[in-house]
């Protein structure tokens, strides 16, 4: 599986910007897909994550009403839509696709084994 992530850039505060992740390889619709962001010399942080059917979503409680996960199984691409961007969601964003051992939905990095090669994310103050 190779995910590509795109849409990152330069943003000012109360801005918005979408990111896109897209799939190539494997079973795309078979697994949960989140997003982690990091910056240097923290861990990576979840961002937000979707189920296979997209039925179920779930956020850090810092992006709640502001970011929106989405995907389309057809395309192989998954989507965030980021609202009321601050300054600190500044960071690298990953897009990965969670392991299939896993059930749900995870928060962990750990659970994922696949992840894009970031775009980065700069909200200006």
């Amino acid at each position: 599986v190779q995910l590509v992530e795109s849409g990152g850039g330069l943003v000012q505060a109360g801005g918005s910007l979408t990111l896109s992740c897209a799939a190539s390889g494997g079973t795309f619709s078979s697994y949960a897909m989140g997003w982690f962001r990091q910056v240097p010399e923290k861990e990576r942080e979840f961002v937000a994550a979707i189920t296979w059917a997209g039925g179920t979503t779930r956020y850090t409680d810092s992006v709640k009403g502001r970011f929106t996960i989405s995907r389309d199984n057809a395309k192989k691409t998954v989507s965030l839509q980021m609202n009321s961007l601050k300054p600190e969601d500044t960071a690298v964003y990953y897009c990965a696709k969670q392991a299939p051992w896993n059930s749900g939905i995870s928060y962990h990095a750990r659970a994922y084994d696949y992840w894009g090669q970031g775009t980065q994310v700069t909200v200006s103050s």
